[in-house]
């Protein structure tokens, strides 16, 4: 049995996600994209990783996005990029300009107790440094974007960590 309607996913993203480029590279369109806070979780730093991850915390309050309305093959999408590192939860967000609290997915880092997660990684912090990081990063971040698409739509018996690897790569510095 098939439906022509395909179930629609709300994902909250807190890191490189929330960049309309790289969104839309990943997702092959810009969904509509709404502002929220998911409260009980901390943005940390991964050493020598150029993304966040999180983890439950009591106090914590992160600000974020939701993308809406979501395809199966999108969802699968972010799935495959953020790997097994991460698990896919629902959790609830409050929405910014509403308040009004919403159940989506969100990427939750797999090992709580990782000794690489310090410090905090904050988005809006990150935008005065957005432009450095334009400068040294987000060339090899669409690259490897465009390669995980590339290899999703045909793999030719390449496999999933010969993937990872090119993306955990060290980033050209210029």
């Amino acid at each position: 049995m098939s439906s022509s309607v395909s179930p629609s996913h709300n994902v909250f993203v807190y890191g490189s996600f929330q960049e309309q480029a790289v969104v839309g590279l990943i997702l092959e369109c810009t969904p509509v994209i709404v502002s929220a806070q998911l409260h009980g979780f901390h943005r940390y730093r991964l050493k020598g990783r150029l993304h966040p991850c999180i983890a439950p915390s009591e106090t914590g309050v992160i600000n974020g996005k939701v993308l809406t309305g979501l395809t199966n093959a999108q969802l699968e999408n972010l799935d495959m990029i953020e790997g097994a590192e991460y698990e896919r939860k629902t959790v609830e967000v409050v929405l910014t300009d509403t308040s009004e609290k919403m159940q989506v997915a969100a990427f939750i880092w797999a090992n709580k107790d990782d000794p690489d997660m310090y410090g905090e990684w904050d988005f809006e912090v990150e935008l005065i440094r957005l432009q450095e990081w334009k400068r040294l990063y987000m060339e090899k971040f669409i690259e490897a974007s465009k390669k995980f698409i590339e290899w999703k739509k045909n793999p030719n018996g390449r496999t999933r960590e010969e993937f990872e690897k090119f993306v955990h790569e060290d980033p050209p510095m210029a």
